[in-house]
């Protein structure tokens, strides 16, 4: 090589030797400092659109699991509130038994007559105050009268996965949060018998302790006072009594074939009791279906930052070994190009 003094080939050797190895010996102190090895897309393109996409579905998926969890939180309030209920249906069942033996007078029987009156006059507050988060859990009914604030015919959507599909959420069925008040309990059940003159359905005993006031228990349910009227005649029988509407006054169930007594309400009771009994049973179910689904949530979550971090995290052990292999090429590469430099001045030794 000629020996020139406007051009120092050496020292552009070393210079690109220093650069490279400041380069490097930044990069790896960002790695170390920062923890990632994908800090900027110029780092890895593909890894870094993977990273970024990665990082969303990994928010999701902890909205996604908050979001089962608060309807596993719903269900809990809606089976405790209609373990209250049941308690008072039971309650009231024993009241009726005791009022269907013939040992007990008229006072006695307006006494257990007042009991389940009080009953079912609380199963009726606690079904309408039941809510979660503003959504009522006791309330919804289908026959066009106001129903639960949140609720509709297709029920509670619990949006547990990623994504706009069937898959990602789990339904909760409307059935789970029909009315539970007196009306709600009692409108469908039916009584049998042959006689044509016995009250065959609470809709019935509705126009008989009202006479006629209302045509159908359907009819009285647009009223305000349903669910207390309901509770007046639907107590009085339970007692052996019968309700009447126009004068407020209760007298003994003599005519067992146009009135019902306590012996026939049980079957009433029962039919409530196994109502309350079957949703609670559904939403066990429910409430097993998003736990796993919690589960699940939790696993692909635990899955996704495993991956996560392969692609992005910095290996320590690797990138310190980078480190110091460009801090000594650094140091040479210095030293050398201080000697690089030096190399125009042989010139002058030839003059």
């Amino acid at each position: 090589m000629a020996l020139t003094i406007n051009t120092n080939i050496s020292s552009i050797i070393a210079q690109r030797s220093l650069n490279n190895a400041t380069t490097n010996l930044n990069t790896s102190l960002e790695r170390m400092s920062t923890g990632y090895k994908i800090n900027h897309a110029k780092d890895n393109a593909a890894g870094y659109s993977i990273a970024s996409m990665w990082e969303t579905q990994l928010g999701s998926l902890d909205v996604a699991a908050d979001n089962a969890a608060t309807g596993s939180d719903m269900l809990t309030s809606a089976e405790q509130s209609y373990s209250l209920l049941s308690d008072h249906l039971q309650r009231i069942r024993d009241l009726t038994e005791q009022a269907a033996n013939g040992t007990y007078a008229s006072a006695s029987l307006k006494a257990i007559q007042s009991e389940i009156e009080a009953r079912l006059d609380e199963i009726t507050r606690v079904a309408l105050n039941a809510e979660f988060n503003g959504i009522k859990l006791m309330a919804y009914q289908s026959n066009g009268v106001p129903s639960g604030v949140g609720i509709t015919s297709a029920g509670i959507n619990l949006q547990v996965g990623l994504y706009a599909e069937e898959n990602s959420v789990i339904n909760l069925d409307v059935s789970l949060f029909t009315s539970a008040t007196v009306s709600g309990l009692f409108t469908k059940l039916a009584g049998e018998s042959s006689n044509s003159t016995t009250p065959a359905t609470l809709d019935q005993m509705i126009a008989q302790a009202s006479n006629n006031k209302y045509a159908s228990l359907e009819a009285a349910i647009t009223a305000d006072e349903t669910d207390n009227l309901l509770s007046k005649v639907f107590a009085a029988a339970c007692s052996s009594l019968v309700y009447n509407a126009d004068s407020d006054s209760y007298t003994l169930a003599s005519d067992s074939a146009t009135h019902f007594g306590a012996k026939e309400m049980l079957g009433f009771i029962d039919a409530a009791i196994d109502d309350i009994s079957s949703r609670v049973t559904r939403i066990g179910a429910a409430q097993n279906r998003v736990e796993s689904a919690i589960t699940a949530l939790d696993v692909q979550s635990q899955n996704l930052t495993s991956s996560l971090s392969t692609l992005r995290d910095t290996d320590v052990a690797e990138e310190s070994s980078n480190y110091i292999q460009s801090q000594i090429l650094q140091q040479a590469s210095a030293t050398l190009l201080a000697t690089a430099n030096q190399t125009p001045s042989i010139a002058l030794n030839l003059v």
